[in-house]
């Protein structure tokens, strides 16, 4: 089964981002049968980040739902790079969010939404999956969110 996500993506108006590149001693997507699954993928676009700090302090829960979009889009970027075509995506498994968060913020799971709503844009029904979304004192770079994607093909 394939899905029509490239096209969606098309209709969407939403330009495939570069897959960014590790930025520390690792892969930033892997293979293994039909499963791919992407390095933790921050909210960058053109080398640059578009959301530091923490969701609930220095930023609102829009912001960082925003920024969790920008990050599983670069998820789909590096699956894309790692298989050729979103296409060949049969169902979108897993989702692994984590959220810079201030003290006493617990909304991660609003700010993964973004993340969420944006993978069931592009693959309908086959973009719902299972999800965390946690909270944490810091990330890399001063990333606002942090998203992971297992994709089954």
């Amino acid at each position: 089964m394939t899905t029509n996500a490239e096209a969606r993506l098309a209709e969407m108006g939403i330009k495939f981002p570069e897959a960014p590149a590790a930025v520390g001693d690792y892969i930033p997507v892997v293979q293994f049968g039909d499963m791919v699954i992407t390095s933790g993928q921050l909210p960058m676009l053109d080398g640059a980040m578009t959301a530091t700090g923490k969701i609930g302090a220095d930023l609102t829960v829009k912001e960082g739902a925003a920024a969790a979009r920008v990050a599983a889009l670069n998820c789909v970027a590096q699956i894309r790079s790692c298989v050729g075509s979103i296409d060949k995506v049969t169902r979108i498994v897993r989702v692994e969010g984590f959220v810079n968060s201030a003290d006493g913020f617990h909304s991660q799971p609003q700010v993964l939404n973004g993340a969420s709503n944006l993978l069931a844009e592009i693959f309908g029904e086959a973009g719902r999956h299972t999800r965390i979304a946690v909270g944490v004192n810091e990330l890399p770079l001063n990333a606002a969110v942090e998203v992971v994607v297992w994709a089954q093909m």
